[in-house]
């Protein structure tokens, strides 16, 4: 596909199909023609590509447009765009008519429709489906889209930061980048969490702490759940990347303590690790159960266990 966009524009015939009123779904080919811009008084775009609308398309003063660069690729992280997409959409449809597009307008563009459709009518992914393809047969989304729509409305129609399975999900996009690159890349630093060991303005009161030197590692949201014959896994505690592990620039270690150097357990962005569970984790990073303590702090009374 990529080859196609970079070679000929014009090989795509010109493909738009309304799903509801003033809101279209085509293909590049539609969206760089003017003739065709004009027959439906489109006065907003979404391109979702690799390459952006050609400039006599983005200085046309009459339409506003919003590019995200992504493939379509499974792996591609399309989900954190949805709220942006979704308010994008709304503000088009109250001052005119709305084209959402990517190459061929099947897989990228189907699914940010597919989001604004969940979104508006609080349906699931195969109900929104079936809407977009009486409109548009030929819709298809790579499975990984389809998981993410799934992932939204799990979400609530919103991206929740602090949902375990949107936690999951970007780091697996990340060990994604990191294994191409073998370093993580500056836009997944926001991964990192920060050091609950270091000053904060609301520490959380329970924490992970070094056995050997109390110092703090991680609290109990940076903890990562998996489950064991349906219950929370305790036998290994797997976490989001701490400031201190410095996991950034190396695919896989030793976790030891910032303070005493104590080993504490391992990472990996590639291979991940098992649970003694039987549950495979990647990417993972955990802490020993042996070489920790859990510390429940209730009215200033230390609590281990």
């Amino acid at each position: 596909m990529d080859i196609l966009h970079r070679i000929n524009f014009s090989l795509s015939p010109i493909s738009i199909d309304m799903i509801e009123e003033n809101l279209f779904l085509g293909g590049l080919a539609a969206a760089k023609d003017l003739a065709t811009l004009h027959k439906y008084k489109i006065t907003h775009i979404i391109t979702i590509d690799t390459c952006p609308l050609p400039r006599n398309i983005l200085e046309l003063k009459h339409i506003t447009t919003k590019y995200i660069q992504l493939s379509d690729q499974p792996r591609e992280d399309l989900l954190s765009y949805f709220d942006e997409t979704d308010i994008f959409i709304k503000e088009g449809l109250s001052k005119g008519a709305v084209l959402v597009h990517c190459y061929f307008g099947v897989s990228r563009s189907a699914t940010v429709i597919f989001a604004y459709i969940m979104k508006k009518y609080d349906i699931s992914y195969h109900e929104a489906f079936e809407r977009v393809k009486a409109k548009r047969g030929i819709v298809f989304p790579n499975q990984g889209f389809v998981s993410q729509l799934k992932l939204y409305r799990e979400m609530g129609y919103t991206i929740n930061p602090m949902n375990m399975h949107f936690k999951l999900f970007k780091l697996t996009i990340a060990a994604d980048k990191v294994r191409k690159v073998k370093i993580l890349p500056q836009n997944f630093l926001d991964l990192i969490q920060p050091d609950p060991g270091l000053t904060q303005i609301k520490p959380e009161p329970n924490v992970y702490r070094c056995k050997k030197c109390r110092r703090e590692l991680a609290s109990e949201s940076n903890l990562l759940v998996h489950q064991d014959k349906g219950v929370n896994c305790k036998k290994i505690y797997f976490i989001e990347p701490m400031a201190w592990m410095n996991v950034t620039l190396v695919t896989c270690g030793k976790l030891l303590c910032p303070k005493c150097s104590a080993k504490l357990g391992s990472f990996s962005w590639i291979m991940g690790c098992q649970c003694p569970c039987g549950v495979q984790v990647a990417p993972a990073f955990y802490l020993t159960p042996s070489k920790v303590d859990f510390t429940n702090v209730i009215k200033n009374v230390e609590m281990t266990f």
